[in-house]
């Protein structure tokens, strides 16, 4: 297959994956693992006027820069008054080189591409999008294009209900989760040093939606465990942060303050040592669509106990491959890593367990596997023979 991928908004080959959304990771780490046996070109607007305007990124993958508005990265806001010009460049270039599908990896993309497809009769699957966050324009835009798509990607049970909800037609939406580079993510391996405190790691950004106040507030039933925090900005911003002068300034009240350490940003190839290295992975944000620090947590085979939320309450088994809370409940959290730091045995039994999971349904390789059979149903009959790709 002949395969485009489109982002609407900025996007590197040299950045680290650190440096980028996750979606933006991951639907670069699916294109490079589509790119062994299918040709794959990631379309992109240009934010920068240095650089060339195609790049090799692997074997079979290519991405593609095109002009279109200001060569800066623009808000989602600014994105929308340039969609239309992408569109037409999308539409040029596809004109020239038809690919077989198109996936658009955002809800700004979606616009795009399905305007650059218009009278192309090329299928166009999006990633699953989510609510307009109070903007009812976007929403409605947002709606539309999902009725317009081919198919629908949606991360988790609760993304297909809630695309069901909107009025997409359930034979249209096809549920892929997030994966999880099982080469990188995986039980044996070095670990960061520690002391002999049992430790609590929290990943990701540090705002209160994300889960870092409640894991806070569990230390005051966990007296002798540390809770590291590796997430937000650079190490020597922090206190010029808000989020970061916030939790501190609760884990001072709470008299925790001595036990929690902001680390800032860490490089995305330390995070597996830093995991490897916890004895409990908390991931209790509100909101988890990817779920991503969940899986990463259990390919390490580090037992997590997560907010019972998206994509957590598909893959983590409750019980099995790590525990489930409901968000924003500390007591909660702090009675599940008691029970876990008192029983070595069962850590280490989920920790088998949530790794076993990861390989065998979280790899890239199953990942991409999946999406292919997504391309494959919405293709024309006689785009489906396989094509050798790209040297």
């Amino acid at each position: 297959m002949n395969i485009a991928f489109v982002f609407s908004d900025a996007l590197s080959a040299s950045q680290d994956h650190s440096d980028l959304s996750a979606q933006r990771a991951q639907m670069l780490a699916i294109a490079r693992e589509l790119g062994k046996e299918h040709k794959v070109t990631v379309y992109t607007r240009r934010a920068s006027d240095s650089g060339r305007a195609r790049v090799r990124v692997a074997h079979g993958v290519t991405m593609e820069h095109l002009s279109s508005g200001p060569a800066r990265d623009l808000s989602e806001d600014e994105v929308l008054s340039h969609l239309a010009d992408f569109g037409g460049r999308l539409m040029s270039r596809w004109g020239q080189d038809r690919p077989d599908v198109v996936h658009a990896c955002s809800w700004t993309a979606g616009l795009a591409a399905i305007a650059g497809a218009d009278g192309l009769e090329l299928p166009v699957v999006l990633s699953s999008v989510h609510g307009g966050g109070g903007d009812a324009r976007k929403a409605r835009l947002q709606r539309a294009i999902s009725r317009r798509a081919a198919a629908v990607v949606a991360g988790c049970g609760g993304e297909e209900a809630e695309l069901i909800r909107m009025g997409v037609p359930r034979r249209a939406i096809a549920v892929v989760p997030c994966g999880v580079d099982v080469e990188k993510f995986h039980r044996q391996g070095p670990a960061a040093s520690r002391g002999s405190r049992p430790r609590l790691l929290h990943l990701g950004p540090i705002s209160e939606s994300k889960g870092v106040r409640t894991a806070i507030r569990a230390l005051e039933g966990l007296p002798d465990a540390e809770l590291l925090v590796a997430g937000g900005p650079a190490a020597a911003d922090l206190e010029h942060d808000a989020d970061a002068h916030r939790a501190m300034m609760l884990a001072k009240e709470l008299g925790v303050e001595d036990r929690v350490t902001l680390l800032g940003q860490v490089p995305h190839s330390s995070v597996p040592k830093l995991i490897r290295s916890a004895d409990v992975v908390v991931s209790l944000p509100r909101e988890a669509p990817a779920g991503v620090v969940a899986l990463e947590a259990m390919a390490c085979g580090v037992p997590v106990v997560a907010s019972a939320v998206g994509a957590h309450t598909d893959s983590v088994v409750d019980g099995v491959t790590g525990l489930l809370v409901a968000p924003d409940r500390p007591a909660q959290t702090a009675r599940c890593v008691r029970e876990l730091l008192a029983d070595p045995t069962r850590r280490t039994a989920l920790g088998f367990a949530g790794a076993d999971r990861v390989r065998s349904r979280y790899s890239w390789e199953r990942i991409s596997q999946e999406l292919a059979r997504v391309y494959g149903d919405v293709l024309p009959a006689r785009a489906r023979t396989p094509e050798p790709s790209a040297a």
